[in-house]
């Protein structure tokens, strides 16, 4: 299972890690932490160093109840950090966490190289046009409701079930505007609660019959800290424990805070082979 990232083709057949870079000023865990180009490029290279194959940067927070920002204040944030990046580690592969089009368009056109959708192309109706048009990764989401309700009271008949037949009816419409390279996360902590997010890290071998590469973002999520009564700050142990669980079924990418744990439980993992 490979994905073409500028050119290059990522081999997913052994997981790979994704690091987080939020430059928001309200993530749930790392919110404001990097506000200046020197800790931007510090977090940036120690991930990489530690192992990263692909950089997430993010300049709109998706956390439940964030506040909602505009495509301008979110495409100010973000357009200089990759041209910071691009320019100090030009080999980078930088993936884009918006769900709007025309940042998705903009990021692309100055080096990014895929799109990270937390809204399954939902919030924005031409997404999938874009990226069909761009032909890019495009990492599709699953998330009921907006960042802003999305926890007020999630309800499913079958999670499991409902996640699948979503992504099966958005791989169809993207494979029918020729995207290839399509990515599923379900979206743990999105518009579900602790019970779905179980069963789902539970159940996730059975989206391998969607055939395409499955990305697991639990990170630090409050699925894992809530269950252990310790904060988010608390809880890398839970996130390993979690991530090796992703792994055992079937997860291709880790998208996580901290790259160095991610990078021992795939080496773990591996060895089962």
């Amino acid at each position: 299972m490979t994905i073409n990232c500028k050119g290059n083709l990522v081999d997913l057949s052994s997981p790979k890690v994704m690091g987080i870079l939020n430059i928001t000023p309200d993530s749930f865990f790392d919110g404001g932490k990097y506000k200046n180009e020197a800790e931007i490029l510090h977090q940036t290279e120690k991930m990489l160093l530690e192992g990263a194959t692909f950089i997430d940067v993010g300049a709109y927070s998706s956390r439940p109840g964030a506040a909602h920002i505009s495509e301008a204040l979110e495409l100010q944030r973000i357009l200089p950090v990759i041209d910071l990046l691009l320019k100090k580690f030009p080999e980078i592969i930088i993936s884009v966490d918006t769900f709007r089009s025309k940042v998705a368009k903009k990021t692309i056109a100055i080096g990014a190289a895929i799109i990270n959708d937390v809204s399954g192309g939902k919030m924005d109706a031409k997404m999938f046009e874009t990226v069909a048009d761009l032909q890019v990764p495009y990492i599709l989401m699953h998330m009921l409701g907006t960042p802003q309700n999305m926890q007020k009271n999630p309800v499913y008949k079958d999670v499991t079930k409902e996640i699948i037949s979503f992504f099966a009816a958005q791989i169809y419409k993207l494979h029918q505007l020729k995207l290839n390279d399509v990515i599923i996360d379900v979206g743990f902590g999105f518009g579900k609660t602790s019970a779905h997010n179980f069963e789902l890290l539970k159940n996730l071998a059975l989206f391998k019959s969607l055939d395409t590469p499955i990305l697991a973002g639990i990170s630090r999520k409050s699925m894992l800290y809530k269950t252990l009564d310790i904060s988010a700050k608390e809880a890398l142990n839970a996130t390993t424990s979690a991530n090796t669980i992703a792994l055992l079924n079937g997860a291709h990418i880790l998208r996580v805070h901290d790259v160095k744990e991610a990078m021992q439980a795939v080496k773990i993992v591996e060895q089962l082979k």
